[in-house]
Parts: structure tokens; sequence; C-alpha cells
């Protein structure tokens, strides 16, 4: 089984773990029903994506039949976990907290996740400064001003 962390998921293929999240045990066809449905996606495409997950090792095949059901491999917790770090590995670390910020104002959040949001900060240790972690050329901060590229 691939770790989360260094799994490389497209957004199609992220969509069809969705449905598997939330439907285990599902065979191509409730899949296709699902995503066929929604994406307007050819049956095609999605059992090919099907079968790059599993090649991938995100997700299991069980034959039943002459059925294949397939199950996560991943967790969504997981995976979420890992697209936020490589988000995060894309941009300036001294970015993170703006970054951070903007999410926080553009999503709709319940006042459970507003509670949740501020019991996390509340805990949150905080550093005097933030190095940069890009090569110089890659941003705009002043780290980088004096140094050639």
């Amino acid at each position: 089984m691939v770790e989360a962390r260094h799994l490389k998921i497209s957004d199609s293929e992220w969509e069809v773990l969705r449905v598997l999240w939330a439907n285990p045990q599902s065979d191509s066809k409730t899949v296709c029903e699902i995503l066929g449905e929604s994406k307007e996606w050819q049956n095609s495409t999605i059992k090919t994506l099907l079968g790059r997950l599993v090649k991938k090792e995100a997700l299991a095949t069980t034959k039943k039949g002459n059925k294949f059901y397939y199950s996560p491999l991943v967790s969504e917790d997981e995976v979420i976990v890992s697209a936020t770090e490589t988000l995060f590995s894309h941009i300036c670390a001294k970015k993170i907290g703006q970054t951070l910020a903007e999410m926080i104002e553009q999503a709709p959040l319940t006042a459970d996740d507003y509670q949740l949001i501020q019991e996390v900060l509340s805990k949150k240790e905080t550093v005097s400064t933030i190095k940069c972690n890009c090569i110089p050329g890659q941003c705009n901060c002043k780290e980088h001003q004096n140094k050639t590229i």
C-alpha cells in the first residue's frame, strides 16, 4: 500500500476516490452511475481512472463472481493532509499564514467550524520569524533581494 503522502492523484482521480470513500466496496457500475450523471463522464473514462488508482495502490479490488469491487486503501483525511502539504510546499513559507487567512475568509463555516479554528489558534504557539524556503528567483522576499540568480 502506498503512503498517502507519496500519492500523486489528479483532480479526476480525486473525484473517484470521493465516491469510494462515501461508498466503499462499490463496483464500477455504481461509480459510473454516480460520476456519469454528475460529471457527464463516459464509463470508459471512469474505468480508466479506477484502473489508475488500483495501479497507484490507492484502491484495492475484490472479485465476486464476474464483478470487481473497489475499496480505498487511503483515507480521505490522509489524502487531504497530503494535498495540504503539497500546496504549502509550492508556496513561500512566509505566505502560509496569509494563505490560511484567505482560505478561512473564503470558506463557508459553521459555528462548530469557527469554534474549532478558534481552539486550534488559541493553542498554537507563534514564532518570531519565518524563514523563506524558496530558491532565489522564486519569490519577492527581502531575503533574496541581494542574492544573484
